[in-house]
């Protein structure tokens, strides 16, 4: 699944691909934008469709849905891990699932990258990867955002909390080979071009234009993938580099893109 995404863009270049999008409040990054965690469930400024103008709106959500119906947070804190990504194939089929129900509330979540783990034959620890769209600095994945009415338990004061999930799908043949172990492996999120990811936040989206959407597949050749020293630990690397840049892993096997090609490590 996609619980480590990276953001180190400067959020004013968010204006450069929606020239009229709206901030809602002041947009501060409290986090190490090289790295961010899904289980800190930190905020991070996400573009939606404002339901009352009807124009792409930026706001600071938290990462990790808690559903409009949740009164009590302190007793969804353990549930929330598992909202902090939504599977594509449930969105529009399964009626019984949160995410149908928000399917209308769509958002962009824009990132540098994202990170993902992959297990070696042999190996006793998985190697970390950074993973993004290749020649592409900047892009957005799709998610859903929820918005939430919760009372302080002290003043009775209520507060409108808005968090958000992002979508992933089943892995193309690159994801594959990095997300091959665990629980949720050959998973990735739902990596789309500029133009499909305007797509998702339009007002009047059709249903048969949304499974589309979901359906879409990034191809492996558009991808751009290397391994990294570390994220999941507070070691810090030798040579002073960031998490996301490359980091050579002695007798690491390389990736396999296509029949003919290869990525190194």
């Amino acid at each position: 699944m996609c619980y480590d995404i990276s953001f180190t863009i400067d959020v004013r270049t968010l204006a450069d691909y929606f020239p009229d999008l709206v901030a809602d409040t002041q947009i501060e990054l409290n986090f190490d934008p090289t790295h961010i965690v899904g289980h800190a469930y930190n905020e991070h400024p996400i573009i939606y469709r404002h339901r009352e103008d009807k124009k792409l709106h930026v706001k600071m959500m938290e990462w990790g849905c808690i559903p409009f119906y949740v009164k009590d947070i302190d007793t969804f804190k353990k549930q929330r891990a598992s909202m902090l990504n939504a599977r594509s194939e449930r969105i529009l089929t399964d009626q019984k699932s949160y995410w149908y129900k928000i399917r209308t509330r769509r958002c962009l979540v824009p990132v540098s990258g994202i990170y993902e783990h992959r297990a070696i034959k042999g190996w006793k620890h998985k190697v970390p990867y950074f993973i993004k769209i290749a020649d592409q600095n900047l892009f957005y994945l799709p998610g859903l955002y929820s918005a939430n009415d919760v009372v302080d338990k002290e003043t009775g004061e209520i507060t409108k909390r808005f968090t958000y999930t992002i979508v992933t799908r089943p892995a193309n043949s690159l994801m594959k080979q990095i997300h091959n172990d665990g629980e949720n492996k050959w998973r990735m999120p739902l990596f789309l071009p500029f133009e499909r990811a305007q797509q998702w936040l339009e007002e009047d989206l059709a249903e048969s234009q949304y499974q589309e959407i979901l359906d879409f597949e990034m191809p492996s050749s558009a991808l751009a993938a290397w391994p990294v020293f570390s994220i999941r630990t507070p070691k810090l690397r030798s040579d002073d580099k960031a998490k996301n840049e490359f980091y050579e892993w002695e007798n690491l096997p390389p990736l396999s893109l296509a029949d003919d090609e290869t990525i190194p490590g």
